[in-house]
Order: C-alpha cells, then structure tokens, then sequence
C-alpha cells in the first residue's frame, strides 16, 4: 500500500479504516469528493468476526465493484441450524436483490480488501494514524487531532467528519454519543480450528449452547468453514440473559468446541490461535447519529442486527447512506442537509430493530428460548420463514407468510413505546 502524506486539511475526515470507514470513503470518493480515512492500525489486523458475509452483505460488496476478489474465497449456501438432537440444513431464501449465497473472508483480508479498494477509488488512507481528540470550534466538528505513524501529532481540519471506530468508539463519545443501556447488547468470542470440512456448503449455527455444566445459555454458537483448512467456531451471548456478566465466555468457547469436535473433525484442545473477544452494540442503540458537521456509522452506531449479530451488512449500508447525506450537504454548502441521515436510518432499519431487540429480549429466558427451538426445529418451513426475517431478506415485491408475519409483528410492536 503506497505511503500518503498527512494532509492538513479534507473535506471530509473518516474516523476509523473497518467496514464502515471504508465503504464511505469508497462512496465519497467516487463521488469526487477528497476524502481521508484514518486507520489506528496497520493492515492486515484482526478483529472478532464470524467472517461470514450474507447475501445482504454480498450485495454491497458487489456494489463497490469487489465481486471478482470475493470469488477466490469460500462460497457458501445458507444455514445449517441445529438443536434439540436434529439438524436442518436452510437455503439462502430467494431475492429480486440480493444473491442466493455468501462467503466466508477472514476479516484480516476482507477489511484490507474493502479500504483498499477506497483508496484506488480516490481515497486518501493512512493507516498507523489514530486520531486523539475532535477538534471543535463553536459547536462544530472541524476535524481531529491526529497521532502519526511517524510519531508526530498533527491537526487535520475537515468540512465534515464521519465517526467509524467501531463498538468502543472513543471518538464518538468524546462528541457525546452514548448507548441506551436498556436496550440488548451482545458479547461474542471466536477462533479457528483446523478441520477437513472447511470447504463445508454451509455455515452452522446451533440455537442450544450449553455451558461446562449443560446448562443451556442464550444466544448462539457458529462454525463458519473459511475454505482454507480452517473454520471459525464462536459463541455468542445476549445481554438479556439473567446470569450476562457472570458468563465466562472463554469457558463457553470451549465447551462448545468440545461438543461439536466429533462432526467437525477438530481438535478442541488445539485452535490455530488464540481466542478474541469483543462487546457488541446492537439494535441502533448508540446515538445521537448526526450532529451539526458529523455522522456516525457502522459499530459506532450500534448498527448490528439483534437478530443474528450481524454488522457487517449494516457497516456498509449505514456508510453509504452517510455519504450521499454527505455528497448533498457538500455540494449545496449546507449542513442542515446532515439532519436527514437519521431520519434515513429509521425509515430503512427503525422498525426491524426495534423487532429485534424485543426478540432479544424474548430469547434471553432459556426455558422459552428452548421451547422456541424445539418448535422450529421440527418444522422447516417455519424455520425458511424465520431464517428471511432474522436475514432480513423479506421480499419487497410479495408478500409471502414470512413477509405477512413481520408485518404483523412490526405492527404490533410500534405499539410498544420503547422497545
């Protein structure tokens, strides 16, 4: 990646080089627009991820013009669900937009992939830099204080400054963003372990983690096969669980390597590296979304599907939404335009977040998430319905029974004052 000089001033300062740092400046780029995104760390870099792209996902990377480089990684074709001793293997529900599969890209590439293909659209990224502290003058962002790979602390001024450093987002909340502590949150841990089935077709996700006791726990366990001698096993736990905090996820992560080594072929005492873990914001629980000269995405927003722990997906979208709410206020000279990116979000995602997060809560009781599981694991078309509204795959131009069943149940839920 050839080396960029520092500038001292941009229109518009990306705070953040992840999925959703990327894809504005890819956006904003192509636009025109000068745009610089800062990196804290060098690529390639790790982070806690099932690696698994959606079809939603997919769409999107397809979009920024990826689709050739996703093709030498592993294609999947929907989901394997298992639970209750029984197993049903779910089909990536058919769209007018998005496509019949996924991949599975470790997040070291993926991320690498995605800001350097921001950067060849006319980007300006600088990885190594870390921005310390916003630069605000009368109420206005006007861009950061920025730590240089080459040690120096430098001020880079900007019209406009998009906030995309993820979950912990020490930028955002120095601008006063916070999470709604109410609202469901999730912590999930992962690592790789060999196995021959790592070209498997489908991605696994068990709906009856148990811990080292076989006690059932909310939440979920995945094997993604990554295609490369590996896959990625994880676990994931939902806030709404009575005992959360007390939950060592590190245990967790072990006993549901060993309860899945005979069918994946692994060695559970033996991951390719050490286990990661990471918080998870979900649901648009972090806010507020816009300020006067700023917009926040991705993690930084809260922007994760409660549904499935998806955020990816969410990172690009809520990116590129931002850079066309950006792409108008630069290009008229106002920065009321800003205003419309939240508004923008709730019309697109308001509704099935809010969904979500009651069915977080919902989940979060073990007895009726076991009862849940046992219904839905005997009936695979409720399951095919369950699978298009948890991948938010409903179809725009029919209304099918899962289609009919969301609606019913986002009726009733806008009732709910603060789902």
């Amino acid at each position: 990646m050839a080396t960029q000089e520092t500038p001292n001033r941009t229109d518009v300062l990306v705070i953040g080089g992840g999925p959703a740092g990327a894809a504005a400046g890819y956006w904003l780029a192509r636009q025109g627009h000068d745009v610089t995104i800062l990196e804290r760390k060098t690529y390639p870099r790790e982070k806690t991820c099932g690696d698994g792209l959606t079809p939603r996902a997919v769409h999107q990377l397809t979009e920024m013009g990826l689709a050739p480089q996703l093709e030498k990684y592993h294609r999947y074709s929907g989901l394997r669900a298992t639970g209750m001793g029984r197993e049903l293997e779910l089909q990536w529900p058919s769209h007018p937009v998005y496509p019949g599969h996924g991949f599975v890209v470790r997040r070291r590439e993926l991320d690498q992939m995605v800001a350097e293909n921001a950067a060849a659209a006319g980007a300006r990224l600088l990885t190594g830099h870390e921005a310390v502290e916003p630069i605000v003058e009368r109420g206005f962002v006007r861009g950061a204080t920025v730590h240089t790979k080459d040690d120096r602390t430098v001020d880079i001024e900007a019209r406009y400054v998009v906030v995309a450093d993820g979950a912990n987002s020490r930028f955002g909340r120095a601008l006063g963003t916070f999470r709604t502590r109410d609202w469901p949150y999730g912590t999930a841990i992962r690592t790789y372990w060999q196995s021959p089935r790592h070209a498997d077709p489908w991605i696994e996700s068990a709906l009856d983690v148990k811990d080292r006791n076989g006690n059932p726990m909310p939440g979920y366990g995945w094997i993604f096969p990554v295609g490369d001698g590996t896959v990625n096993i994880g676990v994931g736990l939902l806030s709404t669980f009575r005992d959360f905090k007390s939950v060592n996820t590190t245990h967790l992560l072990d006993a549901y390597a060993h309860q899945v080594a005979d069918r994946w072929e692994i060695d559970p005492t033996q991951p390719e590296v050490k286990a990661t873990s990471g918080r998870i914001p979900m649901g648009g629980s972090v806010g507020p979304k816009a300020g006067p000269s700023y917009l926040v995405v991705g993690d930084a927003a809260g922007s994760v599907n409660p549904f499935n722990g998806e955020g990816i997906d969410y990172a690009y979208e809520t990116a590129r939404m931002a850079a066309q709410v950006l792409h108008e206020a630069l290009i008229s000279n106002d920065p009321a335009v800003l205003q419309q990116y939240p508004r923008l979000l709730d019309a697109e995602f308001g509704d099935y977040f809010k969904l979500a997060r009651l069915f977080a809560r919902v989940i979060g009781r073990p007895v009726l998430m076991r009862e849940l599981t046992r219904v839905g694991m005997h009936s695979r078309t409720l399951m095919e319905w369950v699978l298009r509204i948890m991948a938010n795959l409903l179809r725009p131009d029919e209304i099918g029974p899962a289609e009919a069943a969301y609606k019913a149940a986002a009726a009733i839920v806008k009732l709910a004052p603060n789902a």
